[in-house]
């Protein structure tokens, strides 16, 4: 890395412990992402009646969908999420009848016949770890019960090993003749010790191999990797960096590795379990090493910690849902509901999930119908850290513009340089943008901040000071 290249590495180091002595990192270095407010783990109990009491669909009658399909070949050590080791077929096809069954039932709830869809993802999981032949049912049924005829964008997730060989190949032709056009293959790394330390069940050789059939399949790509996992070093990271930057597909999605579990399933290197972890200074070295090396290939953030060459290229289906703040529903085993008001998680046990439908219910048993504080956070922060905050947009959703509510917390970020304000909108500057998800923790309510008061220095970016 040159020289210059360096002395900015080191500097995103003196960032972090500056701003961990002003308050505005935990010291322990902790880390928890916003992709959604409150957080995933800390909804209560509710079921299907108390969250959707008052709801009424948007007005033109869109929405934005997620699909959930759990089935994997292998638990990665990463994950933190429930998913399903060594499924039958049968057992798939009775999972695919349940996604049926759901889907109808929301269509019932929402009172539309075939809802207009604003994008669509299908995650899991892995959603192609169903054989070719379900793969079309599926894909069949759901294009069936959902207008996709104004959704200017398909994305499903995929695993390397699924698009390799024969059916592999039958796959991108199923998901290509069903409307699919972009795929986000999580790749996870280059380096086959990382690969295997992930427990990952492909190689670099394969990754690679299944980027080329995809692209040889004419989909647009997302191409995913984790930074900061134990036992990957800078040499290593910047080697994987450099080698997927030369690949040119369009879009190149960088993750932190999550150590507190963020959904129903505690991964492998969680925090807590007396396992190696990378020092947080060196995850933040690591991340601005690869933004360094992805500009040098002519990439630029596009939504938050997603980069591209065509500012064009980003998933509608993530920009729907925290920048638009988009009405959106999950179908499947975690899948969760954001709604314009509320939140609707449903179960993580398969057993009560095919229960609750067999009895005409949506499978739902978390869940929040926010109250005016929490609204006010969620129509802010969601967008604040992966664009911007649109006053106007605000102020339809909340009834009031962000000063009024947030005034003296967007004042110190402002001082402290790690936010810009106008007067149309409010976004992270550079800096701001590089710890965008602690910057956000500043608008949190107490109650669902994910570290403790003690978590912090007293400093003036401490975020639970008013």
């Amino acid at each position: 890395m040159r020289k210059e290249a360096g002395a900015a590495v080191e500097k995103r180091a003196g960032d972090f412990r500056r701003l961990q002595a002003l308050g505005l990192i935990p010291l322990d270095g902790d880390f928890y992402p916003v992709v959604h407010y409150p957080g995933i783990t800390m909804y209560p109990p509710a079921g299907e009646e108390d969250l959707f009491r008052g709801y009424t669909p948007p007005a033109d009658g869109r929405i934005s969908v997620y699909v959930h399909i759990p089935f994997c070949g292998r638990r990665c050590h990463f994950c933190h999420y429930p998913v399903t080791v060594g499924a039958s077929d049968g057992d798939k096809a009775a999972y695919l009848d349940a996604l049926a069954l759901e889907a109808r039932l929301y269509r019932r709830r929402l009172g539309l016949d075939r809802p207009k869809v604003s994008s669509v993802l299908v995650g899991g999981g892995t959603p192609t770890f169903l054989p070719p032949a379900l793969l079309a049912r599926f894909l069949e049924d759901f294009t069936s019960q959902f207008d996709l005829s104004g959704a200017p964008q398909f994305s499903y997730d995929v695993d390397p090993g699924t698009l390799l060989g024969p059916e592999g190949g039958e796959r991108l032709r199923i998901l290509k003749a069903h409307g699919v056009g972009r795929l986000t293959i999580g790749l996870q790394s280059l380096d086959d010790g990382v690969l295997g330390r992930m427990n990952r069940a492909h190689d670099s050789a394969a990754a690679l191999r299944a980027v080329e059939a995809a692209r040889a399949a004419g989909f647009k790509l997302n191409i995913e990797f984790i930074y900061g996992y134990p036992g990957d070093t800078m040499e290593t990271w910047t080697a994987t960096v450099r080698r997927a930057a030369a690949l040119g597909v369009e879009e190149v999605q960088l993750y932190r590795i999550k150590l507190i579990p963020y959904g129903d399933h505690a991964g492998f290197f969680s925090r807590g379990v007396a396992r190696p972890q990378t020092p947080p200074e060196e995850v933040f070295r690591m991340k601005q090493a690869a933004q360094l090396l992805l500009e040098e290939a002519g990439y630029t953030e596009n939504l938050r910690r997603v980069f591209s060459k065509d500012p064009a290229d980003f998933s509608r289906y993530a920009h729907d849902q925290c920048c638009g703040l988009v009405d959106q529903i999950g179908l499947g085993l975690t899948a969760f509901s954001s709604l314009r008001d509320r939140f609707a998680l449903p179960t993580a046990d398969l057993k009560e999930y095919y229960a609750l439908l067999a009895a005409g219910r949506l499978p739902v048993n978390r869940g929040l119908v926010r109250g005016a504080a929490a609204q006010a956070v969620w129509a802010f922060v969601l967008p604040l850290k992966n664009r911007r905050v649109i006053k106007g947009h605000f102020k339809r959703l909340t009834g009031r513009l962000p000063g009024e509510i947030f005034g003296a917390r967007i004042a110190r970020l402002k001082e402290a340089g790690l936010l810009y304000e106008d007067a149309a909108k409010l976004e992270l500057t550079p800096e701001g943008a590089f710890f965008a998800d602690e910057v956000c923790h500043q608008f949190y309510q107490p109650e669902f901040m994910p570290f403790g008061r003690g978590a912090y220095a007293p400093g003036p970016l401490n975020p639970y000071l008013v």
